[in-house]
């Protein structure tokens, strides 16, 4: 746009109307290059048509106040430019330029508030718009105005909507007639918004939740409608991409949602880019479900597809189902590295809960960083092995067209994997396998690709490291399915390389999945989402399968028959079974996964001596053994491994009544008394006395006491 230096070389304009607004203007740039602004020419008394149109701004209703005015008398100035003024005011939007929202405050220069009369109605409604523009009233032509827009975007300082229909955290017109929303409201709203849910049945379920705080109301009803139209609306037009450059972008997201940030590290030539993310609910159920319990780790996610590879930490909830309790998006996995956020989010939550303690950690990555878990959380640290097991299984698959060569060679990778303990030579069974199958070559090149330069290092990891169960490595995988639907969705693949979309995809709708699959289930409520849930992992819905539905091969226990629930006439065979590495030809299971026809068949196979143990159970033997065997001599190296042995066993005995046990009493009637001080005993449940006590008689044991105290002062000089 061309820069006009000249206030006569501006056209004056009248448009048509009562009312009219900035975009009913020709904006000119006026000044010089290096400083300009957007200006426009009018008749002086059509600014307050101007201001009123304004004002009415549909996306950004507000009033607009004078924040600084001066004035000249005519004949004044015996010299004078064509821009000087008779009149200068300065009108602000009346949602800043303070900020009394999160992180703001009153302007550093101010001492005290404006007690201006058009002012914002409320103080706590200032979010700090940055939105202002001059009128100047021309000294030279009195009856024209200049019109200054320094601002015309309704944003705080960190260039985000503060106010009006888009934004989130607006406040609106009629806020002291807003029903009362709890959070626990407003996140279950959100969630089924964000989940597609049609806006009717959000809405009855947001009214039904209103409703316990407010009760029935015409009034109540038609606000809650606004209120779930609006955050619909708010929700829909929202977008991932805050700024066209990706890091700038992040920046941005990182310096509005400090509270769901734990860590943040942007990329230089020093540092790599690390991002940690966790909402204040993750950290509620990181606390609950993770403290004195397992944490697991699904590392690697989006190693080829995204730009960052992600990494999730999980508990494992009420229903031993995994939850995503934080969200760590880096390249890189050095020590230093993993210790800066992993330090981190372990402050975080001793901010809150110092007594929160991990029992154990769960890593799926032969790759990781062992040191800075054992270091910062103080725990033992475990292996699983749905990572492997999967890899394998989808690769010999999509590899290998013949069903009985896929048995085959997934069972003889399970053999080598079982190798660790018994003795055998695991490259000298590698061999074997690849002269065995020189015909699956594709297969072959994979596999020499791909995992015989880390084989050891695997092998390794799984003898090093104690080996978790089924039930944990199906729960993993179960979210890391649910991840990747959720993430590689066919709209969204080329968004892939971008930071922020993947923020805001894990912010928006997997969170609020999760929570509103925690929700029905706490709250029993939402019948259908409360059935999807419990029917998440593979474990869950083995336990659905009943024992006379399969049938085990009685020659050489190399298969098992599994009868559908469904379908009587079908029967999924599972082939290598009482093994981690079996093999079953249903869909599910074809697809890669842990299917449940392999979890129920092991899980009588483990009752069963005919077949070898799970490999967490030998796993755990070895650990056993290996402390047995320790001491050489009668020394105190062997009363520290009794002291522990002693100790995991009394501990698993425990575990193992209170599973089985059908009544609760029972275990709490057998544990010893434990006996307290004699004046704990008689100070617990105790009200303290002073804070029953008047005002008056407070102040009286206040004054008694300072005489006691002026008492000893006087004796402690006479001696």
């Amino acid at each position: 746009m061309e820069i006009v230096e000249s206030i006569p070389d501006l056209a004056v304009q009248d448009p048509p109307g009562e009312d009219f607004s900035a975009s009913d203007l020709s904006w000119t740039k006026f000044g010089t290059e290096e400083r300009h602004d957007d200006v426009a020419l009018i008749h002086y008394d059509r600014v307050d048509a101007f201001i009123i149109g304004e004002c009415c701004n549909v996306e950004f209703p507000t009033r607009y106040h004078i924040e600084r005015g001066r004035k000249r008398s005519k004949g004044s100035l015996k010299e004078y430019k064509p821009d000087e003024y008779l009149e200068y005011r300065l009108y602000w939007c009346s949602f800043g330029p303070e900020n009394y929202g999160e992180g703001g405050g009153i302007l550093p220069s101010r001492r005290y508030r404006l007690n201006t009369r058009n002012r914002a109605a409320r103080p706590q409604s200032m979010r700090g718009c940055t939105c202002h523009f001059i009128v100047k009233r021309l000294y030279a032509r009195p009856s024209l105005a200049l019109l200054i827009y320094n601002n015309r975007r309704h944003v705080n300082k960190s260039g985000f909507v503060c106010h009006g229909p888009l934004d989130r955290d607006a406040i609106g017109p009629g806020a002291k007639n807003i029903p009362y929303i709890c959070n626990e409201i407003q996140q279950q709203t959100m969630s089924m918004i964000y989940l597609g849910i049609p806006e009717e049945n959000v809405l009855a379920k947001h009214i039904e939740g209103i409703q316990r705080y407010c009760g029935s109301d015409t009034k109540v009803n038609s606000l809650a409608a606004q209120y779930v139209h609006k955050l619909g609306m708010i929700i829909k037009r929202s977008t991932h991409e805050l700024d066209l450059d990706d890091q700038a972008s992040i920046r941005l997201w990182v310096e509005r949602n400090k509270k769901s940030v734990f860590f943040y590290q942007d990329a230089s030539e020093n540092d790599p880019f690390i991002l940690g993310v966790q909402t204040e609910w993750q950290l509620q159920q990181m606390i609950r479900f993770g403290h004195r319990s397992l944490i697991a780790a699904d590392s690697t996610f989006g190693i080829k597809k995204l730009k960052y590879p992600l990494c999730t930490l999980l508990v494992f909830d009420s229903r031993q189902h995994t939850l995503p309790v934080a969200w760590i998006i880096t390249r890189t996995i050095a020590k230093p590295d993993v210790s800066k956020w992993m330090k981190a989010l372990h402050d975080r939550v001793l901010a809150v809960d110092p007594t929160w303690k991990v029992n154990g950690f769960l890593v799926d990555d032969a790759a990781a960083e062992i040191d800075p878990i054992r270091e910062i959380f103080s725990c033992t640290v475990l292996f699983s092995l749905w990572r492997i097991r999967r890899s394998w299984l989808r690769n010999i698959i999509k590899k290998c067209s013949n069903i009985e060569v896929q048995r085959e060679i997934f069972k003889r990778l399970g053999n080598i994997v079982y190798s660790i303990w018994d003795g055998t030579d695991p490259f000298v069974a590698l061999e074997e396998l690849s002269q065995d199958f020189l015909d699956q070559m594709a297969f072959l090149q994979y596999f020499k690709a791909t995992w015989v330069p880390k084989f050891e290092m695997w092998l390794t990891t799984m003898k090093t490291l104690p080996l978790a169960s089924q039930e944990a490595s199906g729960a993993i995988e179960a979210y890391h399915v649910k991840l990747k639907v959720r993430l590689y969705d066919d709209s969204h693949l080329g968004a892939l390389q971008r930071v922020d979309w993947l923020v805001h995809k894990l912010t928006t709708e997997l969170h609020s999945s999760y929570w509103l699959d925690r929700y029905a289930d706490e709250s029993d409520s939402f019948q259908n989402v409360k059935a999807e849930y419990i029917a998440t992992t593979s474990w869950n819905r083995a336990l659905q399968i009943p024992d006379a539905a399969v049938t085990l091969d009685c020659k050489d226990n190399s298969f098992a028959k599994v009868l559908s629930q469904k379908d009587g006439t079908i029967a999924r065979l599972v082939w290598n079974p009482g093994s981690e590495f079996a093999h079953c030809d249903c869909e599910w299971s074809m697809q890669g996964n842990l299917c449940k026809h392999v979890i129920k068949v092991n899980m009588i196979c483990g009752n069963l001596q005919s077949y070898r143990p799970s490999m967490s159970f030998q796993s755990f033997n070895e650990i056993l053994d290996g402390l047995s065997k320790k001491p050489v001599d009668d020394s105190i190296a062997l009363d520290l491994s009794t002291a522990w042995t002693h100790l995991m066993f009394d501990q698993i005995r425990k575990l193992v009544e209170l599973n089985q046990a059908n009544n609760i009493g029972t275990i709490v009637n057998n544990m010893p008394l434990r006996w307290v001080a004699k004046k704990g005993r008689t100070s617990v449940g105790r009200p303290s006395t002073l804070a029953l006590l008047p005002s008056s008689a407070n102040n009286n044991s206040t004054s008694s006491a300072a005489k006691k105290k002026q008492k000893r002062k006087r004796l402690s000089r006479l001696c």
